[in-house]
């Protein structure tokens, strides 16, 4: 006899606790299966562990390389087994005060500790057990993608799945040196905290760095990487992998020349893979294309009673796969089951951010998409150099570029490489919300001096010489 539930929920990140809680607060009974650990990509080895390594990590290197005349440099040493002691701990107990402790305060809630399959579209099969839903949520999440390079699949290899506290894959002393395979924001984050580490970092990239992004985003940060000691490797063709545990060895097509490109350890990074492929969807009735789950605006899948949201929807609809995205999308789909509100997904202002040195944040779209849809617009960039903040912390390595109509002056898109770029692109995404113009950044006054007024001065610069402003760029 199977277990009735109001709403069954595969997956238990954040798109499934966002869609758990609003449910429960409707009055529904909710069951959630996950398969690996509780809380997701984004708890247990995405955005947190990350970005506490990744400051660690700027530490060590502004100890060595002072911004400041007077200064002197000196070395951390690095206990790298003590730092990812520090690092799992605190996974574990925002896994215990964000996820576990939650749960256990939702009354209706159920969590189902294992994988789960398909047997009919109500139905899935969770080892001998059957758990019925009258409502179904997809909300599992994706994989670090597994590119098909000869060879690849006889070596050992890292992927983003090292920064897990609890589960096979994460790394517990540091390479040597490494071999990051990837151009993206995965590749791009954790070349540069290993390489602060301490390890000889190469990357090999198919195209240029942060491809899809504004070109000038990935160049500048390019050169960062360069300066830093690491290899770039851009427009490379990964012809095989070789290698055992004691070195890897990979060998590149680059433009006009082959190289053997050799190292301790590789890390993959080319992308990301929804998990829908073991579910069973076919018994379900869901239509996938390539792997992700078609939705509506609304979320709902070729199913009635089935949605899906989070990672494995990919791109629908401006949906990005970012953890606020997949938490936004969980409420709306618990509102759509259970209030019948008919809320569409818009994922128009969506910012998002890379935590490199210096980060990287946009939102909106770039001039190249802008330009695509034919849509008459202008663009400008302006360099940090002109931010009184940037020149006053020594930290002038960047710009901002704004991508405005040019019927209306309306702000289409900002993109920002510098400091504090994703805090400040905040500011960008709320005037962007209520459709701002280009007058409107002008027009607010800004605390000085701070790296916000780096929004006013770019959007100073459509019509003014800003080269040429006093203090508070008035």
């Amino acid at each position: 006899m199977a277990d009735p539930f109001d709403l069954l929920i595969l997956g238990s990140g954040s798109t499934a606790f966002a869609a758990a809680i609003k449910a429960s607060e409707l009055g529904a009974r909710v069951a959630m299966v996950e398969r690996r650990m509780l809380g997701g990509t984004c708890a247990n080895r995405g955005c947190l562990p990350s970005k506490n390594l990744i400051e660690a990590a700027r530490i060590v290197h502004e100890a060595s390389h002072p911004r400041y005349a007077g200064l002197a440099p000196t070395d951390i040493p690095v206990d790298f087994a003590a730092l990812i002691a520090q690092k799992d701990g605190v996974v574990r107990e925002y896994r215990a005060k964000k996820y576990a402790s939650v749960a256990d305060g939702l009354t209706d809630l159920e969590l189902i500790d294992r994988d789960a399959m398909f047997a009919d579209p109500h139905t899935v099969l969770v080892g001998d057990r059957h758990v019925m839903g009258d409502r179904v949520l997809l909300a599992t999440g994706s994989r670090p993608t597994i590119p098909l390079i000869p060879g690849l699949d006889t070596v050992p290899y890292l992927t983003s799945d090292l920064l897990d506290a609890d589960e096979a894959g994460r790394l517990t002393e540091l390479p040597a040196s490494l071999i990051v395979l990837g151009g993206g924001y995965v590749a791009v984050e954790l070349a540069q905290m290993f390489s602060r580490l301490g390890s000889r970092v190469t990357m090999i990239a198919r195209s240029g760095l942060l491809s899809g992004y504004e070109p000038d985003l990935g160049r500048t940060l390019g050169e960062v990487f360069v300066a830093e000691g690491i290899d770039v490797l851009s427009g490379a063709r990964v012809e095989r992998v070789s290698g055992d545990e004691r070195g890897i060895a990979l060998a590149v097509e680059l433009p006009g020349a082959g190289r053997i490109v050799r190292a301790e350890r590789l890390l993959v990074a080319t992308g990301r893979t929804p998990n829908t492929e073991t579910l069973g969807l076919d018994r379900a009735g869901v239509t996938l294309d390539d792997g992700f789950v078609v939705v509506d605006a609304e979320l709902r899948t070729s199913q009635p009673h089935v949605w899906a949201a989070g990672d494995v929807i990919g791109r629908q609809h401006g949906s990005q796969m970012a953890t606020p995205v997949g938490a936004r999308q969980g409420r709306i789909v618990a509102d759509n089951a259970f209030a019948d509100a008919k809320r569409r997904f818009d994922g128009t202002v969506i910012p998002r951010a890379i935590f490199t040195d210096p980060p990287i944040a946009v939102v909106g779209e770039t001039e190249a998409q802008v330009r695509a849809r034919h849509y008459p617009a202008v663009a400008t960039t302006t360099p940090l150099a002109y931010v009184p903040r940037a020149g006053a912390v020594h930290k002038t390595t960047g710009f901002v570029k704004f991508i405005a109509s040019s019927i209306d002056e309306r702000v289409l898109g900002v993109h920002v490489i510098g400091e504090s770029a994703p805090e400040i692109i905040h500011e960008a995404a709320m005037a962007m919300h209520f459709k701002a113009t280009l007058a409107d950044f002008i027009d607010l006054i800004h605390v000085y001096p701070t790296m916000s007024e780096a929004l006013k001065i770019g959007a100073q610069a459509f019509s003014r010489d800003v080269t040429k402003l006093s203090c508070c760029a008035e």
